[in-house]
């Protein structure tokens, strides 16, 4: 009963206990994780950008738009196809050699129950949308649900032993082969095919690299009962993301059923640019955090340390980003995309403002799942699914800026009264202090504020491009000299603590 671990040199002993693993430790791989995390990431989305230009060459609207009727239903799917197991992994510190592969072989199950349920539940999917070849288009992505069920449990270890740059190798795998199969059979004719298989073979190649990095043996999950804390572990996990995934696409829903497409178009692009930024920072960030928090989650100092300096490291990015985009959302979407997308200026400023908060609230969500706490977290979010849907079709009335206004008003609100409280609370903070970080991104951005409203006002509008870059520079060096002047000392250190990584 030996647990395979290949030697490496980010990896940190599974059994070692919080207290082997100091502040620093804990520090310097969680600067690590992020880095790595963003630096692959990088890489492969700018492959991603580069392939997806030449392929959208070679496939036609129909090709793309019978694989997107696919994955929007392989996609709700795939929120319940691990079912919370691997949180499970990562959080429960008391897991025995025996109950992490009895859970290992729950999750392969689980696959292959959803692997068929989906199967034959695609004719279904394919005469809700009226087009035939969606049938078969889900039935081979289907096959990503059995592929990913054995990698889960790998992908659990590594990230509970904190072996980030692995992680980033398992991701980057995947990504680079998807990219080259997609290519390279767009170009042999394949039309939408070519993007399915490559998401089968990127799913296949990260499967085969996880468990030859971090194999680990499977068992038959019976009895159940020695595993029934993880699975209702997993359950309340499970619960959360899917009414995560009601309220996040519910304003979608409401706008499109009541607005209309013109109003539906309008509005995605707004949400599409607002998130953007602060969605990437924030994916980083959460690809790392869970097992950090998992490691001090019976400390409330460290926790609290930790939350504060994520939060800062957030909004040094979210605040300028979200404010700036709110200031030139006019002179983007008019010189960029042009005249045409003018009724998604308003809604984008909105989301654009909004989007602080969004990028900072999920911090206390995985505070919550860390610390054992997933009854109160998945209770929070389904009552956030009940309250932001009504307030859409309220806001509603007032077109696609009232829907934007219940993000920046409604959510804040809502998540505070549901379940951040009570993550604050867990770390021993109040609202006050977990907004304190965010006080000098926001004082230098007001300060950007002043020179990019200057300069609109100063520059003719005919020079909409000149004016527009002039306003991202000007803005963007004021911003910069400003947190540099207060927190100089704090970037040189998380500098020195990124080439330490390297």
């Amino acid at each position: 009963m030996t647990t395979q671990v290949p030697p490496s040199d980010d990896a940190i002993k599974l059994d070692s206990p919080p207290s082997a693993v100091g502040a620093t430790d804990l520090d310097r791989s969680l600067v690590g994780g992020i880095a790595w995390t963003g630096g692959v990431k990088a890489v492969t989305q700018a492959l991603s950008w580069l392939s997806t230009l030449v392929v959208a060459r070679l496939l036609s609207p129909t090709d793309y738009g019978i694989c997107g009727m696919a994955t929007i239903f392989i996609g709700l799917v795939q929120i319940v196809n691990e079912f919370g197991l691997s949180a499970a992994v990562v959080q429960r510190r008391d897991l025995s050699d025996e109950q992490i592969s009895k859970l290992g072989g729950l999750t392969v199950l689980l696959g292959a129950v959803i692997f068929i349920v989906a199967v034959l539940g695609s004719p279904l999917v394919a005469s809700f949308f009226g087009q035939p070849a969606v049938r078969d288009v889900v039935i081979v992505l289907s096959t990503t649900f059995l592929t990913s069920s054995f990698q889960v449990l790998p992908r659990s270890l590594l990230t509970r032993e904190l072996r980030f740059r692995t992680l980033a190798s398992v991701d980057a795998a995947e990504a680079v082969t998807q990219t080259i199969v997609t290519l390279v059979l767009a170009v042999l004719g394949w039309r939408y095919w070519s993007i399915v298989v490559g998401l089968v073979a990127g799913r296949i190649a990260s499967t085969i690299l996880a468990l030859r990095v971090r194999n680990h043996r499977l068992s038959w999950p019976s009895p159940l009962t020695t595993i029934k804390d993880s699975v209702f572990f997993g359950a309340h996990v499970t619960g959360g993301s899917l009414a995560w995934y009601a309220f996040r696409s519910a304003d979608m829903t409401v706008v499109g059923r009541r607005l209309g497409d013109v109003a539906l178009g309008a509005y995605t692009i707004g949400w599409t640019l607002a998130s953007l930024p602060v969605d990437k920072v924030a994916s980083l960030v959460a690809r790392a955090t869970p097992a950090i928090f998992a490691r001090v989650q019976d400390d409330r100092d460290a926790l609290r340390r930790y939350v504060l300096s994520l939060t800062e490291g957030i909004g040094v990015i979210a605040v300028p980003a979200s404010i700036g985009l709110a200031l030139v959302a006019g002179d983007f979407l008019t010189g960029v995309l042009g005249a045409r997308w003018q009724p998604a200026v308003l809604p984008l400023r909105i989301l654009a403002l909004s989007a602080i908060l969004r990028s900072t609230v999920p911090i206390l969500n995985q505070v919550l799942i860390a610390t054992g706490q997933t009854r109160r977290n998945m209770q929070g979010t389904i009552e956030m699914a009940i309250v932001l849907p009504i307030l859409f079709v309220v806001g509603s009335v007032w077109g696609t800026t009232g829907v934007a206004v219940v993000w920046l008003l409604g959510y804040p609100v809502a998540s505070f009264a549901f379940y951040s409280r009570h993550a604050l609370q867990t770390c021993g903070l109040s609202l006050v202090e977990f907004l304190q970080p965010l006080a000098v991104p926001t004082v230098a951005s007001v300060a950007m504020s002043a020179v990019v409203l200057l300069i609109h006002q100063a520059w003719p509008s005919g020079g909409l491009i000149v004016r527009l870059v002039l306003e991202v520079v000007a803005g963007a060096g004021v911003y910069v000299g400003i947190v540099y002047a207060v927190r100089g000392a704090r970037i040189i250190s998380l500098i020195e603590s990124l080439r330490a990584q390297a």
